[in-house]
C-alpha cells in the first residue's frame, strides 16, 4: 500500500505578512529526564556527529551554572547519563562546538576579560582528549559591556554573538567576526545592522550548517510569548541578511522558546523552553527537540511518487522554491542532484509490481498479472505538436492511470527551444485476457495523417 504523506505547508508570519516555507515542524518533543533535571537547563549545542550534546543546568542556582555533555552510540539512540565538566571548564554557559568537534566557545566571566561576560574557547587535540583551558578571544571579538551565546560556522570563519555593548540597535544585538582561515585571529566584530537587529533584545544567535540560515532568540515586536525564535535568510554567503521571520504560531507559544541548535543535516532543530504548553516538563527550563521536514509532496497528492520527480525534472537548475527542498530543508537556491536525494527518502514504498517497455519493445508480447501497472516510456517532443496517444480499444483489459507524465531531456542551464524528453504511460491490468496495446505519434488536429510514428505491444493478461 503506498504510504499517504500528510503535508501542512507551514506559516511563517511577521506583523501582518505572511511568508509561505517549503518545509514544516513536527511536534516538539522533550529530551526527557535523563537531559533535563529539576531546575533551568539551557543553550544546547548538538556535534555534527549527533552523538554529543553540550549544556547547562543550574544544579548549584543562578549564580553556579554548571556546564554538561550527554552521549549516544548512534542518533537513534537515547542519550546516556550527562556528565559535568571539572573546572575550569564547569562555571561556564552557551556552549557552541566546532563542526570537527575540536574548539569549544562559551561565555565565561572569568578575571582577566574584557568585561563582565566574555567569549571564550577551550580546543582539544582529538575528540577523545580532554579540554584545554579557556582562552578568551580578545578585544576585537569582546568589549567592556556584555558578550555571550557565540555560534561558530561550519567552516569556522564566522563566529556569530550577541552583545550589550552600546551603538547598536536597542537593547542586545547581533554582532559577526570573521576570519580568512581557522589559524588566523578573529577580525573586529560588526553588527549585523538595522536588518537583522530590533530596539528588543536580540541574541543567543545559530548559524545553520550551509551558513545560509541564522537563528536568533528576540523579543521584538510581532512574536507569540516572551521570547520567540525568528529566522534570517541570505542567497549566499556573500549575500546581505534578510529581514528576520518569526517562526510561527506552531512552534512558538506564549512560554520563551530560545537558544537553538540545529543538527549537521538541518532536520532536527533543538531549543531550551520555559513552562511550554505542549506538555509537562521537568523543571522550570527544558530542553526540546523538533523536526524539520521538507516538503516533498511537491504537487499535493498525498504521495510522493514519479509525478513529484517529474515536477523536479521541469524545474532542474532553477531556484524554484518549491522543488528546492536540499541538502537543508529549505534547500541552497538551486534545484539539482542534492533535491533528487532527499526527495527519494520519501518516496512511497512500491505499490503493485512495475513493468516497463520502451521502444525497444514495438512489436513484441508480455505477460502481466492482474493489478501489476505497465510503463511504457517513449521518446517524445511536445514543442512540435506530436504526441503519444492510445487508439481506441473495447477491450477492458487494460486501465490508463491518470495523463502521461513528461520528463524533459534538459538537464539545468537555459531553457533549450525544441528540447525534447519522454512521455510516460502507465496502465494496470484490471481483467485476465489478451488484447494489441496501440500508441500512435500524432498531431491532435491532423484528421486523416499519418502519424508520424506508431507502437505497439501484444499483451497477455493472467
Amino acid at each position: 500500500m503506498k504510504k499517504t504523506i500528510l503535508v501542512i505547508l507551514f506559516a511563517l508570519f511577521m506583523v501582518i505578512e505572511v511568508v509561505k516555507a517549503d518545509y514544516i515542524f513536527g511536534e516538539p518533543t522533550n529530551l526527557g529526564p535523563t537531559i533535563n533535571s529539576s531546575v533551568e537547563d539551557g543553550g544546547p549545542c548538538i556535534s555534527s556527529s549527533g552523538l554529543e550534546l553540550y549544556f547547562y543546568s543550574f544544579l548549584e542556582g543562578w549564580a553556579n551554572p554548571t556546564m554538561r555533555v550527554a552521549t549516544r552510540e548512534t542518533t537513534e539512540d537515547p542519550w546516556g547519563e550527562t556528565l559535568v565538566f571539572e573546572a575550569p571548564l564547569k562555571s561556564l554557559t552557551a556552549p557552541s562546538l566546532s563542526a570537527d568537534g575540536l574548539s569549544l566557545y562559551f561565555d565565561s566571566d572569568q578575571p582577566g576579560g574584557s568585561g563582565g561576560t566574555d567569549i571564550c574557547v577551550s580546543t582539544r587535540k582529538s575528540v577523545s582528549d580532554p579540554w584545554g583551558a579557556p582562552v578568551n578571544l580578545g578585544p576585537s571579538v569582546n568589549s567592556s559591556a556584555l558578550d555571550m551565546a557565540a555560534s561558530v560556522s561550519a567552516d569556522g570563519l564566522e563566529l556569530y554573538f550577541g552583545s550589550l555593548r552600546p551603538g547598536g540597535s536597542g537593547d542586545w544585538d547581533i554582532y559577526v567576526t570573521t576570519r580568512t582561515n581557522p589559524s588566523e585571529p578573529w577580525s573586529t566584530a560588526v553588527n549585523l545592522g538595522p536588518a537583522v537587529n530590533s530596539v528588543a533584545y536580540d541574541g543567543h544567535p545559530c548559524i545553520s550548517p550551509d551558513g545560509l540560515s541564522l537563528f536568533i532568540t528576540s523579543t521584538r515586536s510581532g512574536g507569540y510569548g516572551d521570547w520567540d525564535i525568528w529566522m534570517t535568510r541570505r542567497v549566499t554567503r556573500d549575500d546581505n541578511w534578510g529581514i528576520p521571520v518569526n517562526l510561527g504560531p506552531n512552534f512558538n507559544t506564549s512560554a520563551g522558546e530560545a537558544e537553538v541548535s540545529l543538527s549537521s543535516d538541518g532536520r532536527t532543530l533543538y531549543f531550551s523552553d520555559w513552562w511550554i504548553p505542549h506538555t509537562n516538563g521537568h523543571g522550570k527550563q527544558d530542553l526540546w527537540q523538533v523536526s524539520i521536514d521538507p516538503v516533498v509532496d511537491l504537487n499535493g497528492d498525498g504521495i510522493v511518487d514519479g509525478a513529484d520527480l517529474s515536477i523536479i525534472a521541469d524545474h532542474w537548475g532553477t531556484d524554484n522554491s518549491l522543488c528546492d527542498i536540499g541538502p537543508m530543508p529549505w534547500g541552497d537556491g538551486v534545484v539539482n542532484v542534492q533535491d533528487l536525494i532527499i526527495i527519494a527518502e520519501y518516496l512511497s514504498p512500491a505499490g503493485p509490481e512495475e513493468i516497463n517497455v520502451n521502444e525497444n519493445d514495438d512489436g513484441g508480447q508480455i505477460e502481466l498479472e492482474q493489478g501489476q501497472i505497465l510503463v511504457v516510456t517513449l521518446e517524445s517532443n511536445p514543442t512540435t505538436g506530436y504526441s503519444w496517444q492510445q487508439v481506441e480499444n473495447q477491450l477492458p483489459y487494460l486501465e490508463q492511470q491518470g495523463q502521461p507524465d513528461f520528463i524533459s531531456s534538459q538537464k539545468g542551464g537555459p531553457p533549450i527551444v525544441g528540447a525534447g524528453g519522454w512521455e510516460v504511460f502507465r496502465f494496470k491490468a484490471i481483467s485476465s485476457g489478451k488484447m494489441n496495446l496501440q500508441l500512435v505519434y500524432r498531431r491532435p488536429w491532423e484528421e486523416g495523417v499519418e502519424p508520424a510514428n506508431t507502437f505497439s505491444l501484444n499483451v497477455l493478461i493472467n
